[in-house]
């Protein structure tokens, strides 16, 4: 899990700043919609993914009543307006580091144009379906600010059912499978525990070692794709020493 623990890192940092645009709000929007429409329901309870979906929202600060609204239409309880759908794209930053990139578009071939430029731009190149794919596991990952006693944390993650519990940078990080995210995310705030975030993530199998330099290539491509307005998710199979991941930060 080291690849994704140096990663997470990265990403919680990158969010902070994130955040602050206005566009992200309409991303987290567009990804409770979808979550909502293809799990038949606008209660997270019932279903997983909008329950992450709707924590990523939340943890951006997006307006209650805006989430209830979008789960609502996603769902078809309210006008629904444009029809998203989801597509993951594969292939490779340079030095061949892995990228899944997932979006949620109303309009295939712009998205897809759009994607293949910056992977062009940002000396990558584009793969066949399933040619990354099958380097990643979609789990649950829960962070836990990285105060919290070490025996809590352990304790909530065995309780609810986690596979695994290690620190990561600043934060602890809980993986579990997906079957048990909701079992685990309801035991850390069971707990009381102070969780910075709850999500579904596809963590790499195996990871690829990178110098700073290199790190820094495949980083300016990731942020290049994230800001594009289809993409909702970039992860990648790459993985820095405690060192490298200094130099970057």
């Amino acid at each position: 899990m080291a690849g994704h623990s140096h990663w997470a890192g990265i990403k919680r940092k990158k969010a902070v700043v994130d955040a602050r645009r206005g566009k992200v709000f309409a991303k987290l929007i567009r990804g409770i919609e979808v979550a909502a429409r293809e799990g038949g329901t606008s209660n997270p309870e019932n279903n997983m993914t909008l329950a992450a979906a709707i924590e990523r929202a939340k943890e951006a600060s997006c307006p209650v009543d805006t989430i209830e609204k979008a789960a609502k239409r996603g769902a078809g309880e309210l006008d629904e307006g444009l029809r998203y759908e989801r597509v993951v794209y594969e292939g490779y930053a340079p030095g061949g580091v892995a990228l899944l990139v997932e979006t949620l578009t109303e309009n295939r071939n712009r998205t897809g144009s759009d994607v293949r430029a910056v992977f062009a731009r940002g000396g990558g190149s584009i793969g066949e379906p399933g040619s990354v794919a099958w380097m990643f596991e979609r789990k649950g990952v829960v962070l836990v600010r990285g105060d919290a006693a070490e025996d809590d944390v352990l304790t909530a993650a065995a309780e609810g059912g986690a596979e695994d519990a290690h620190r990561s940078g600043d934060a602890w990080e809980i993986v579990c499978e997906l079957k048990d995210f909701g079992a685990v995310r309801d035991a850390v705030k069971g707990a009381g525990l102070p969780v910075e975030s709850a999500d579904l993530a596809m963590i790499p199998t195996t990871t690829m070692d990178l110098d700073a330099d290199a790190a820094r290539k495949v980083l300016r491509l990731v942020d290049v794709l994230e800001d594009l307005d289809d993409v909702q998710v970039v992860s990648t199979n790459f993985n820095v020493s405690d060192e490298v991941f200094a130099q970057i930060s």
